[in-house]
């Protein structure tokens, strides 16, 4: 009897979702001949259908060995380097453990290519096995399992009227990547927004209520992360799309979820032009809502995202919209100022036996001082380490106010560069005392 209740509300609540009308056109449309084919890689051709790839086993292994060693967020692109003697033993081991384990697959992916005509493509000599895990790090970490495998990936092409998209999954990523989780993702860095010509770039970003210095600071740092048409679906982000890679995150809403609500109640018809003509639409309280192209089955959140990541056809119509939806761009950079831009954020400061809440702009008020801490919100969710920055000072200064803190703008910046000295831009206005270039 639960049962039967159970599977009556989650039909019912679907109908809300989409009603049975809007499900079969959906499906109607995505069943026409040719909108969706599925095959080998066009560089396939030349280097075989097996190439070698991370696990997510792997990767998974690589975060929690980071996790346990006390370290927070690191930047994607990094290996944090060891922090004692001990830490370079460890790192040793693994370095040769995840070059023997790319040259075991390399061998088998050759193999396999061999197999279909293919010319072999393995240089080099096997490296040293990487011998006995130290025991430390077994207790640490755990056993660790191959950090390779091989792969066959496939290419998705999704033929719209206007656009076609063509995603390449299990996506090649660096040896020692701890980010990755879904070998049937698919990344795409699409059009890079600073190609764009300067006018209607500042047209946008005057749309989405940028001021001329907000605008600024976007492209000295937002606007480089990737272009409006950005996708990736293959690391702990799960859906991610857009400039700065806004993520549904693993409830299924996020950042992501906020662009979606924004485009929907700011231009209804565009949102229902782009996205819920082809299955995809959000709740109020922005969780995403995906229906499965072939069956219409229509899952939110969580699940959401399980379909956007299996079905390439929906992660596709991010992308479409990212090129040919004007709204949805301006969406993007709403959201965007909204939760990324620190001007207005307040923080904590530690004055003897007292704690001041000072509003950033107040102390931080050159472009690029607020281009530092926006690149450290992008990247790593919050301004850290400000506050501690500033309790040191007023502690060390003896500072008695918060204005007073704003005459040592130049030494807090220099204090919280994250992955580029902003200072150095020539179209950013720099901290008091700073020295021009």
């Amino acid at each position: 009897m639960l049962a039967s209740m159970l599977a009556c509300a989650a039909v019912c609540a679907q109908a809300q979702l989409f009603s049975e009308e809007e499900r079969a056109s959906v499906m109607q449309y995505w069943g026409a001949p040719g909108r969706y084919r599925v095959g080998a890689p066009p560089d396939s051709v030349r280097t075989g259908p097996f190439q070698v790839r991370l696990t997510v086993a792997g990767s998974q292994w690589l975060w929690n060995y980071n996790r346990a060693r006390g370290l927070g967020k690191t930047p994607p692109g990094s290996v944090p380097p060891p922090q004692s003697e001990r830490e370079t033993v460890w790192e040793a081991w693994i370095e040769a453990k995840v070059e023997h384990d790319r040259w075991l697959a390399g061998v088998g992916a050759d193999r396999a290519n061999a197999d279909l005509g293919k010319k072999s493509q393995l240089a080099g000599a096997m490296p040293p096995a990487p011998g006995p895990i130290p025991a430390d790090l077994f207790d640490l970490a755990g056993n660790p399992p191959p950090f390779a495998s091989v792969e066959a990936p496939l290419y998705h092409v999704t033929t719209f009227d206007d656009v076609e998209i063509a995603l390449a999954d299990n996506v090649p990523m660096r040896p020692r990547y701890a980010y990755y989780r879904f070998e049937d993702g698919v990344m795409s860095g699409g059009q890079r927004v600073r190609d764009l010509p300067e006018d209607e770039l500042k047209a946008l970003c005057a749309d989405a209520g940028l001021s001329e210095s907000e605008f600024r600071i976007f492209r000295a740092v937002s606007l480089l992360e990737g272009g409006f048409d950005s996708i990736n679906t293959y690391d702990t982000g799960f859906v991610s799309v857009g400039l700065i890679q806004f993520a549904s995150l693993s409830e299924g809403g996020g950042s992501l979820g906020s662009v979606m609500v924004n485009l929907k109640f700011a231009d209804p018809d565009a949102f229902h032009r782009d996205f819920r003509r082809f299955g995809l639409d959000v709740t109020l309280d922005g969780k995403l809502v995906a229906m499965d192209p072939s069956t219409g089955a229509v899952s939110t959140g969580a699940e959401a995202n399980k379909t956007i990541i299996r079905d390439k056809r929906l992660i596709a119509v991010f992308q479409r919209a990212g090129r040919v939806c004007r709204p949805f761009r301006v969406a993007q950079l709403r959201v965007a100022k909204t939760q990324y831009y620190p001007a207005d954020d307040l923080v904590p400061i530690v004055a003897g036996n007292q704690v001041w809440q000072a509003r950033i702009a107040d102390i931080v008020k050159s472009e690029a001082g607020l281009a530092t801490l926006m690149d450290r919100k992008v990247n790593t969710g919050k301004v850290d380490p400000l506050a501690t920055v500033l309790s040191g000072l007023v502690a060390s200064k003896q500072i008695r106010s918060v204005a007073e803190l704003a005459n040592y703008e130049a030494e807090i910046v220099a204090a919280l560069k994250y992955r580029k000295d902003y200072t150095a831009d020539p179209l950013l206005s720099k901290p008091s005392g700073a020295r021009q270039r």
